[in-house]
């Protein structure tokens, strides 16, 4: 690289966990230099103010955000705002030269109907969002390096797409069997108060939610039918546990060829994520935790294939956080100005 010249990025919505982890990632990173905080409700306080054990090393303020101001002082924007927000702001951002990477669902779908129907905003960007590039980088690298707009996926999405996306890919699976049940730690539901996400209500407790409903549902039969090459419909069925950080989808399919056993799939896998850095397939017999990606950039998958019912079971973990946020995050904008993919990015995570 040898470029002395730090790329200026900023943050709009920096209050939540997703801008804490992009701040904690951006102040590591050797090429981009951390210039603007933004946000609403906090504006007018210290980033220390909200997050004391930043105090040392992060010494800006919230401000007011204001697209002219934003783009002036930034190359490359991150948006970690609630869904509807940055639908707002990313188009006048991207009027002036900005790189935009959205955290939210705004620019995760080009068909706007989709969006509307799931999150009952209408938007009159349609032009803009038919630029975006859905950034999880194991399948869209090319395109997202070319890209001026990544909606960056949800981390319900990231685990079980790519857990999912060597058998769409290469039709081993029914796709209307595929099932995905997946569990999340309590850092998934934001940084605002809400009761079920109380400690006296998530502890010692498991449970579903969204069920059939899910928002990310169409998210991931969106991408899973471009796979596919047709129409596909998935079952999802999201739960929350009782940890802070972690994703662990299991993806549940049968196999098109019942005489398929583990060690081909994993064979498969293998070749499949090849070029991934932040995939790691399992060796056979060994289903991965949590805790294995808790912290860093990483997803672990395991395979196995049940010969009696015919069906293949995968097992995928990130850390909702990083893997499933901020980190993919940073991984689509080191892909966006050339860089290596793993640049400035954890590949260790925090164990035990």
């Amino acid at each position: 690289m040898g470029n002395l010249r730090r790329v200026p990025v900023g943050i709009v919505g920096a209050s939540g966990y997703g801008g804490v982890q992009l701040v904690r990632l951006l102040m590591e990173h050797p090429e981009l230099e951390l210039v603007y905080l933004g946000g609403e409700s906090s504006a007018g306080k210290s980033f220390a103010d909200l997050y004391p054990h930043l105090a040392h090393l992060v010494n800006l303020p919230i401000e007011a955000v204001e697209p002219e101001v934003i783009a002036h002082r930034c190359e490359v924007v991150f948006l970690s705002l609630p869904n509807g927000l940055a639908c707002q702001i990313a188009p006048k951002l991207l009027e002036k030269g900005c790189k935009v990477l959205d955290l939210s669902a705004d620019y995760r779908f080009s068909d706007l109907v989709t969006y509307t129907n799931w999150y009952g905003t209408q938007r009159s960007d349609q032009t803009t969002a038919a630029t975006a590039v859905y950034g999880l980088p194991e399948l869209y690298r090319d395109r997202i390096a070319e890209a001026q707009l990544v909606g960056c996926p949800g981390c319900y999405p990231t685990a079980s797409l790519l857990a999912l996306s060597p058998l769409l890919k290469q039709g081993l699976i029914v796709p209307e069997t595929a099932i995905i049940d997946a569990k999340s730690g309590t850092s998934g539901g934001g940084r605002q108060g809400k009761i079920n996400l109380l400690l006296a209500e998530a502890d010692n407790s498991l449970g579903a939610y969204g069920v059939a409903r899910h928002r990310h549902t169409p998210e991931i039969e969106h991408i899973c039918s471009d796979l596919a090459g047709h129409e596909v419909t998935v079952q999802f069925t999201p739960h929350l546990i009782p940890m802070v950080r972690g994703i662990l989808a299991t993806v549940y399919a049968t196999l098109r060829d019942p005489g398929l056993v583990r060690d081909d799939l994993t064979t498969i896998y293998t070749a499949f994520y090849r070029n991934a850095p932040w995939v790691k397939v399992c060796e056979s017999g060994v289903y991965p935790q949590t805790k294995w990606a808790c912290g860093s950039n990483l997803c672990y998958i395991g395979v196995e294939v049940d010969p009696r019912t015919g069906r293949v079971i995968v097992m995928s973990v990130i850390d909702n956080l990083i893997k499933g946020q901020a980190g993919q995050a940073i991984q689509c904008l080191n892909l966006m100005m050339g860089w290596e993919e793993t640049l400035g990015l954890p590949q260790l995570g925090f164990y035990p």
